[in-house]
């Protein structure tokens, strides 16, 4: 039977038991435990999942036949690669980067992406552009989790890491605001489009996969940099 919008919503939510948040490294992260280097390894890891995130939502935008989707889709781009006076979340980041110690155009030649970090994210990517253009958008939830995760770090970073220059952590404040309208309208068209029960499952299934890519991504990290899992 299919599931009522407000169940395959709460269906939807459940799913947050498994977000990153809860992975060991982001609770060291999060704890004050963290070592320089694993925080250092950790941004520069990640900038490669921010450089991609404009490609996947490219990949969006390429097998979209509708135009009023595409008008909101395509701010996403405009939100990671800047546009006009603002420098974008991608240039947030590399200031973070800058904020930990790194250097940017080292963090820029991908120079210590891990392979298992970089297999996840091409593996997301690839999703994208291969899968029909609703179930990319479907992918996208794992943003009904984000303000909570940039919350904690803007709650606790600064107390536990005061060699961080708090101007670092502009990226994590322009997310709290930004990831929640996003996922307005995610949230909206996913419950108007898989309105069959198999179509619902199929969405549980969409989600699941990208919040393997983000648990991914935080274990090949955590054996690098020796975060006990």
């Amino acid at each position: 039977m299919t599931w009522s919008r407000s169940e395959f919503e709460a269906q939807l939510r459940k799913q947050g038991s498994a977000y990153h948040i809860h992975h060991p490294y982001n609770v060291l992260l999060n704890s004050g435990a963290a070592t320089r280097e694993q925080i250092q390894g950790w941004v520069a890891n990640r900038y490669y999942y921010q450089i991609s995130i404009p490609i996947k939502d490219a990949a969006v935008l390429a097998n979209c036949p509708d135009r009023a989707v595409r008008r909101n889709w395509v701010q996403r781009i405009l939100d990671h690669d800047g546009y006009g006076e603002d420098p974008g979340g991608i240039d947030s980041w590399l200031r973070l980067a800058e904020a930990v110690g790194l250097e940017r155009g080292a963090v820029e030649s991908l120079g210590q992406v891990l392979p298992g970090v970089r297999f996840a994210v091409d593996a997301y990517v690839n999703f994208a552009r291969r899968a029909p253009w609703q179930e990319a958008i479907c992918s996208s939830l794992t943003e009904m989790f984000a303000p909570e995760i940039h919350k904690q770090r803007l709650a606790n970073w600064p107390e536990h890491y005061p060699w961080i220059d708090s101007a670092g952590l502009h990226y994590f404040q322009s997310r709290v605001s930004l990831a929640r309208r996003d996922v307005e309208f995610g949230l909206a068209f996913t419950l108007d489009h898989f309105d069959t029960r198999p179509l619902q499952e199929r969405a549980i299934e969409i989600l699941k996969f990208k919040l393997d890519v983000l648990w991914q991504m935080s274990d090949a990290m955590a054996l690098r940099y020796k975060v006990p899992t």
